[in-house]
């Protein structure tokens, strides 16, 4: 079944349905989301958006922090251009109906989170994700130019391949005509046929056991790209956040928001020590992939499954007012925010690599743009600086827009598309082959490619993996197609990648930590 459209977005958190938003009105879009339109990464964003608003902050302070938390890998110019493009951006999502939390004289309520040298993170409360998704979920679903393709997923990328024609990684004319789509509920696998495609389908936190992301992050958008011959890049550069809540048996865990530590909250040990300042003089507050490293070691090396977080000292703010979300799912644990120490662990949080796009979010193949978490820009570096992520989301959408709409005539809707072959495939009777190397996965990226790594861990974990890639692209071959076995192969391309580059950077740097070569700021525990 072929469906006609001008713009094809697949993913709907804020860098899809911001930019189907700026492009409906010169076109018909389609919008084709896995699961509900508005369960998406965006919408688990606990801190904010990153913007300079007031003095004493200043751009070049907000360029500055973001280069620094980047450990020397941003592209400036990527960096310049996200910033100075910040307050713009704020006052379009502003203009669509966000609210952001304001004080008694109507100025916009800043916090400030690890990394950052000055107050400048707008937010909702402690749901600001939550609250942008709910926003633009609701225009767009009223929107007459936008149709919407809930609980779809998208499979593979169309280009020239699947006429026949061979492409190669780094051939220049390599073009994308839109995506073959499956219906999970009729088992149908739909061609969306379209000029010009976005590709915004979030990040890769289920590829580790504890994360904070939604369970639907498998890295479905890099995994197509790259088996489309499309360039991916630094994908070593797995942000892990050091304050998800120590509940076992909840997936995804718990994000508690860095502006709590923004607020004043330290980490402490089992021995009620506040340990941060051992290792970075900016303590609690210094960038993440530092801050997830000490807490690793902390954990490693006295052999407890968590640290905590002590806001007891924060007499003065009302954390149930300022952190209700938070406060309220600690309240139904049994912990009191203002009297108890909060029991905190690192995951798998974001992803710095991926889809390599230009200024215009221009991917290697034409007629594909990327923006959102899928993409790597140049912004985070070798790591993200806090509540900067919404803010390129945001920029990479109106820039993407703005080019393709610029584009979008000179491309025809090729309709000569096969319908995708399942000939001699089969209802596969074996889940488990599916759910067990799922887990597997899971495993060896959680103990192999964590947040120390070692060239001996990488060998293991690549090793592991070709065994599970040859199993699941057999089933692939043999079986008709459900989300869960596309999830498990998209999963092991994405794996292969990040294992990939890792081996081949010969340093620590950033959120990419290796026992195997000296770092800069290391952290001195051999049994890291």
């Amino acid at each position: 079944m072929n469906h006609l459209y001008d713009f094809l977005v697949i993913g709907s958190g804020l860098a899809g349905l911001a930019y189907a938003l700026k492009v409906a009105e010169y076109g018909k879009v389609a919008i084709v989301t896995k699961t509900s339109l508005d369960h998406t990464n965006t919408s688990y964003a606990q801190g904010g958006i990153a913007t300079v608003m007031y003095e004493p902050d200043h751009i070049d302070k907000h360029i500055k922090d973001t280069i620094i938390a980047g450990d020397g890998l941003c592209n400036r110019e990527i960096v310049e251009m996200v910033v100075r493009d910040g307050p713009r951006q704020i006052e379009q999502l502003i203009n669509w109906g966000m609210d952001f939390d304001r004080d008694s004289a109507g100025r916009f309520d800043l916090a400030r989170e690890g990394g950052h040298s000055e107050k400048r993170i707008l937010h909702h409360k402690d749901n600001t994700g939550f609250e942008i998704q709910n926003t633009l979920s609701k225009i767009v679903r009223s929107h007459p130019n936008i149709d919407i393709y809930e609980n779809f997923f998208a499979i593979e990328i169309i280009t020239q391949h699947h006429m026949g024609k061979l492409i190669k990684r780094y051939f220049p004319d390599i073009e994308c005509y839109g995506a073959y789509v499956l219906d999970p509920e009729t088992g149908i696998i739909h061609k969306f046929l379209s000029r010009i495609t976005m590709m915004a389908t979030g990040g890769i936190g289920n590829l580790y056991h504890i994360t904070t992301n939604p369970l639907i992050a498998t890295g479905d958008g890099v995994a197509m790209v790259y088996r489309a011959k499309g360039i991916i890049d630094h994908m070593e550069f797995v942000q892990f956040h050091p304050t998800s809540l120590y509940n076992p048996g909840e997936r995804p865990n718990f994000l508690i928001t860095e502006a709590v530590r923004g607020s004043g909250a330290v980490f402490r040990n089992h021995k009620g020590e506040d340990f941060m300042k051992r290792y970075d003089e900016r303590g609690s507050l210094a960038p993440r992939d530092i801050v997830a490293r000490a807490v690793d070691n902390e954990m490693k090396t006295s052999g407890d499954e968590f640290v905590f977080l002590d806001c007891r000292h924060l007499g003065d703010i009302d954390l149930e007012q300022h952190f209700p979300t938070i406060f309220e799912k600690c309240k139904s644990l049994g912990i009191d925010m203002a009297n108890d120490l909060i029991p905190v662990v690192p995951a798998a949080h974001y992803m710095c690599g991926g889809i390599r796009v230009d200024v215009n979010g221009c991917t290697s193949i034409q007629r594909l743009y990327a923006a959102g978490e899928t993409i790597y820009s140049g912004l985070h570096g070798a790591n993200r600086l806090a509540s900067n992520s919404l803010l390129e989301s945001m920029v990479y959408a109106d820039r993407s827009a703005l080019h393709s709409l610029q584009a979008v005539n000179d491309y025809g809707i090729q309709e000569k598309i096969p319908d995708w072959n399942d000939e001699g495939t089969a209802h596969t009777e074996e889940m488990v082959l599916i759910t067990q190397n799922f887990k597997e996965v899971q495993q060896i990226f959680s103990y192999y490619v964590g947040i120390v790594r070692s060239n001996l861990r990488l060998k293991r974990a690549m090793d592991r993996l070709a065994i599970i890639y040859n199993e699941t692209e057999e089933l692939f071959v043999k079986s008709k197609l459900s989300i869960k076995l596309c999830e498990l192969r998209n999963m092991i391309n994405v794996g292969y990648l990040i294992i990939k580059e890792a081996q081949q950077r010969k340093e620590s740097r950033g959120l990419h930590y290796t026992l195997d070569y000296q770092h800069k700021n290391p952290i001195n525990n051999s049994d890291t």
